[in-house]
């Protein structure tokens, strides 16, 4: 994975929501592939998945070639919360449940948030990478 992403190329505001960050990156989808790196696929934004009965969605979910595996990216309009890990490891399981074929290898989550302390992420081992929308890393 590449480190750090440089999102300059969608205009916000200062105060945006995670919508206009979505909609930014879906005007600019193949500036952000090209950000993103060699290998990425997009799959969909708002990806639809069915858990118990209840309909949960990811923000945008891609599949990367060379990798063979689904990447899965949350945006956060804030600063990080430890509690976005848990949405994200969810998503991350629930793509590996529905849609990882037995080739595939599991899923990466990704997070691109405004800004994160450094210490809330270290506590966390999994296979998750935390951005921010200027570049560095959260």
């Amino acid at each position: 994975m590449k480190d750090p992403y440089n999102l300059a190329f969608i205009e916000l505001e200062k105060d945006f929501r995670e919508r206009e960050l979505e909609q930014g990156l879906m005007e600019h989808i193949q500036q952000f592939l090209l950000e993103l790196g060699q290998g990425f696929a997009f799959v969909g934004r708002q990806v639809s998945l069915v858990v118990d009965e209840k309909e949960y969605f990811v923000d945008l979910l891609f599949y990367h070639l060379k990798l063979r595996r689904y990447i899965v990216i949350e945006l956060k309009a804030r600063e990080f919360e430890p509690k976005d890990i848990s949405q994200l490891n969810f998503y991350m399981s629930a793509v590996d449940d529905h849609l990882r074929q037995p080739d595939d290898k599991p899923t990466i989550g990704m997070i691109f948030c405004k800004t994160k302390q450094n210490f809330t992420v270290e506590y966390y081992s999994g296979p998750i990478c935390l951005y921010n929308f200027v570049g560095q890393t959260c």
